[in-house]
């Protein structure tokens, strides 16, 4: 296998098993994921559909370059939602998708709200390993990611 399909082959595979790492958590046990968690699935679905393109025979090796430099930025832009996410959950800043202030409900929203299914909310993890949450995981994660994929895609001697 020539060394420009490698990379975007590395970019597919750990998109999907991201994908199905969150996935399993939801389905399989039961973890209920949040908007934020929602929201960082997207980078993984976005890079792993240019990987895909970039695999396709046809695709110019300038143009596959291109499209895994734009699977890079999707990862690093996945570690900056991650980094917002962690910083909710720590309750450093406030989110639309937090906890609410406590207050007196007016008994006609009351009937209303019961209605609607409990959302999970974004500064309440849902499971965190010796205090580590799966959002703050996932900063690394995805920097890291976003650091391989760019510095691959920068090497202009392997993309001929």
């Amino acid at each position: 296998m020539s060394v420009p399909f490698r990379l975007p082959l590395f970019v597919l595979a750990v998109s999907v098993l991201a994908l199905a790492f969150a996935f399993v958590a939801e389905f399989g046990f039961g973890l209920r994921p949040c908007i934020l968690c929602l929201t960082q699935r997207v980078p993984f679905a976005i890079a792993g559909g240019l990987a895909a393109l970039a695999l396709l025979p046809a695709v110019r090796p300038v143009v596959r370059r291109r499209l895994m430099a734009a699977a890079g930025l999707a990862f690093l832009v996945n570690s900056g939602i991650a980094v917002y996410h962690v910083g909710v959950e720590q309750k450093w800043w406030a989110s639309s998708c937090a906890a609410a202030p406590a207050g007196p409900v007016p008994a006609g929203d009351l009937a209303a709200m019961m209605s609607k299914p409990v959302e999970a909310r974004c500064d309440e993890p849902a499971w965190q390993w010796h205090g580590i949450t799966m959002a703050a995981m996932n900063v690394p994660f995805s920097g890291g990611l976003a650091l391989i994929v760019l510095v691959l895609a920068a090497r202009r001697k392997e993309w001929r």
